[in-house]
């Protein structure tokens, strides 16, 4: 059975935490405070659910979920992950994580600055552009008129493919913005940011953005 790392259990990581065991997977999920702190939310997701320090999920994860505020990426546990998918939910959010230059400048994404920290995983953007409630009531199954669609940034085709099924297993349809470079474009303050949309107008609205 395919254990998936969760590295944050904040509402997205909870969230996602829920619908993959749902589905039939095994989540090792870890915060910053320590497993312990976690006892009640394992506790209600079942056997399937362990809570971990962030290594033991990076370690355990056959692939695994980044959701911490972007000023923690550093924490993030690099050598466990080499290798392995990497979904990134991130923004940036300034009044929280603090003024970053290269993100003020235009000089990189949130997303970037992940592949960047883990060299040799395969980053892909998802599941950043939803509110947590919406993630396991909104899917509907494939074909569905009017199926939400989310959006997905990486600079590995794989990593797209991967995040596409990922989505399609959650009840959504899946546009693909390209590179990584390109991930602002559903991020904070753009059109496609936090919207109910099908894969047309997720894709106008990812036209539209402007940096």
């Amino acid at each position: 059975m395919t254990t998936v790392g969760i590295i944050g259990a904040g509402h997205i990581g909870s969230a996602l935490a829920r619908g993959l065991v749902d589905r039939g997977y095994d989540v090792v999920i870890s915060n910053s405070r320590g497993p312990e702190t976690l006892a009640d939310l394992v506790a209600d997701l079942g056997p399937r659910a362990t809570a971990g320090t962030p290594q033991d999920a990076a370690e355990r994860g056959d692939w695994a979920i980044v959701t911490v505020p972007l000023r923690a990426l550093e924490s993030v546990p690099v050598e466990p992950l080499a290798g392995k998918i990497v979904l990134d939910t991130n923004n940036y959010y300034w009044e929280r994580d603090g003024r970053i230059a290269a993100l003020d400048e235009k000089r990189t994404t949130t997303s970037q600055m992940l592949q960047e920290h883990l060299p040799a995983s395969i980053v892909a953007k998802a599941f950043n552009h939803i509110m947590s409630g919406d993630i396991l009531t909104d899917g509907t199954p494939a074909g569905t008129p009017g199926r939400r669609a989310l959006a997905t940034a990486s600079d590995s085709a794989e990593g797209s493919a991967f995040v596409t099924a990922i989505y399609d297993e959650f009840g959504f349809d899946t546009v693909n913005i390209g590179p990584l470079a390109d991930s602002w474009r559903v991020e904070r303050d753009r059109p496609a940011y936090v919207v109910r949309q099908d894969a047309a107008e997720l894709e106008a609205n990812l036209a539209r953005a402007e940096r």
